[in-house]
């Protein structure tokens, strides 16, 4: 397969990818080459662009031979076969890391002084380059996005050699690629033109996929950290309004989790697009956490919960809006026990893999439509959630996805947590039914 450029192999490799247009994706390009090719595949698929910054560490006598990549977030991997093979010593080795950690930082202040970074945690990332060779930057890059919490990693190219699904190992969960070819000796062999790309090119092409993808999702919520109160403590947590909002969902998190819960942001992103606010807090203080006793304190949690329903109601921004609770595992029998109070008053609420049993008896008590989620692998929590829902007495429905373990870890199975939470708040939050 011959390209006629890096935008002809975007625009094939975002046709390739079309099976994810419509999901939570977030394409990230290596630059500088990858980047005209992800920004035509973030084009194709209606995404968000940002760059995966990763430098190639060369072999002294030969730097187009990559001994190992370095990356953002102090990511950094070593080649030992090419190591073993070109006799490359650590002095080396050393010197050319260092020097490109230096490139490295540049280039980062550079791009990120008028494209911020763009959220990865709980989605999926699309990594895209214009090509594999060693393999080594590629694996870096996997590696940096997993290390931002990306729920779930693409690799995509145009061309790589026949092996290089071996040398990339299990480092993204697929691997996309339009030609392997047997005569493979080097990417540019396979592009009419294969002119090097500047930082000038990389940095228009993100400010124009930043104003292209405004155009098409809208301008960007109102996003900022906040302190709640809850009773005499202060907990950190995160509040997200959509121009126009028209409500908040509160989320309450499982034990040994926190407001940076990838699986709860990325669905609190799912309905921010929907138009509704979220506010992602921590139910405990640090203190607070280190004793497991609070982590399962049922009744504890649930005040909090109240509590920061309180405060939010007071928020200048939120008044007059409905208020949902979004749950999960424990977090999920926190809500409904907070849902059952007087003052609490949600509009809705929804269980994600949750155990609602643990609200035990004020279950009857709940008056707020709720919707549970249990994953279908999951048999236990499905029997106690089916135990629950009988003893509720308002509007409730029990969906369950097919294959989806305790953590929704599969993929596909989180995108359909969001689809199901989403439609259920937008439904009983809309100002007609509050």
């Amino acid at each position: 397969m011959f390209f006629t450029d890096r935008l002809d192999a975007g625009r094939r490799l975002g046709a390739r990818l079309e099976y994810l247009r419509g999901q939570d994706v977030v394409v990230l390009g290596l630059p500088r080459g990858g980047v005209p090719v992800a920004a035509a595949v973030a084009e194709a698929l209606d995404a968000p662009l940002d760059v995966c910054l990763v430098r190639k560490l060369g072999v002294p006598v030969q730097p187009e031979l990559g001994m190992g990549a370095i990356g953002e977030d102090g990511v950094r991997v070593i080649n030992q076969e090419v190591l073993r093979d070109t006799g490359v010593g650590q002095a080396d080795l050393d010197r050319v890391e260092a020097h490109e950690r230096e490139v490295l930082a540049q280039r980062a202040a550079r791009y990120r002084r008028e494209h911020a970074l763009v959220a990865v945690a709980g989605r999926t990332a699309v990594v895209v380059d214009d090509g594999v060779a060693t393999g080594s930057t590629a694996k870096a890059a996997c590696l940096i996005a997993r290390a931002r919490g990306a729920a779930r990693i693409v690799l995509a190219v145009p061309v790589a050699p026949r092996d290089f699904t071996r040398r990339l190992g299990g480092d993204a969960d697929e691997l996309v690629c339009l030609d392997t070819p047997a005569d493979f000796f080097a990417i540019g062999q396979f592009y009419g033109d294969f002119t090097q790309v500047d930082d000038e090119e990389v940095t228009a092409c993100l400010r124009q996929a930043a104003r292209r993808h405004d155009l098409f999702a809208g301008t960007g919520p109102e996003d900022r950290e906040v302190e709640v109160a809850a009773g005499v403590v202060r907990l950190s947590g995160r509040l997200t309004l959509p121009a126009g909002a028209t409500g908040v969902v509160v989320f309450a998190h499982g034990s040994g989790s926190s407001r940076h819960s990838p699986r709860n942001r990325f669905v609190a992103e799912g309905l921010n697009r929907a138009g509704l606010g979220t506010l992602l807090f921590d139910l405990l203080t640090e203190a607070e956490e280190r004793d497991r006793n609070n982590v399962f304190d049922i009744a504890l949690l649930a005040e909090r919960l109240v509590d920061a329903t309180g405060w939010l109601r007071e928020e200048p921004d939120v008044e007059g809006l409905a208020i949902g609770y979004f749950g999960a595992s424990t977090g999920a029998g926190a809500a409904l026990w907070a849902a059952a109070e007087p003052s609490a008053r949600p509009a809705a609420v929804v269980s994600r893999g949750g155990r609602p049993d643990l609200a035990g008896p004020r279950l009857p008590a709940v008056t707020a439509p709720t919707l549970l989620i249990v994953g279908g692998a999951d048999p236990q929590v499905l029997g106690l959630n089916r135990e629950a829902q009988a003893r509720l007495r308002c509007e409730s429905r029990l969906d369950v996805v097919p294959g989806a373990t305790h953590l929704f870890e599969e993929p596909g199975t989180l995108e359909q947590v969001t689809e199901l939470a989403r439609d259920w708040l937008t439904d009983h939050m809309a100002p007609a039914h509050v």
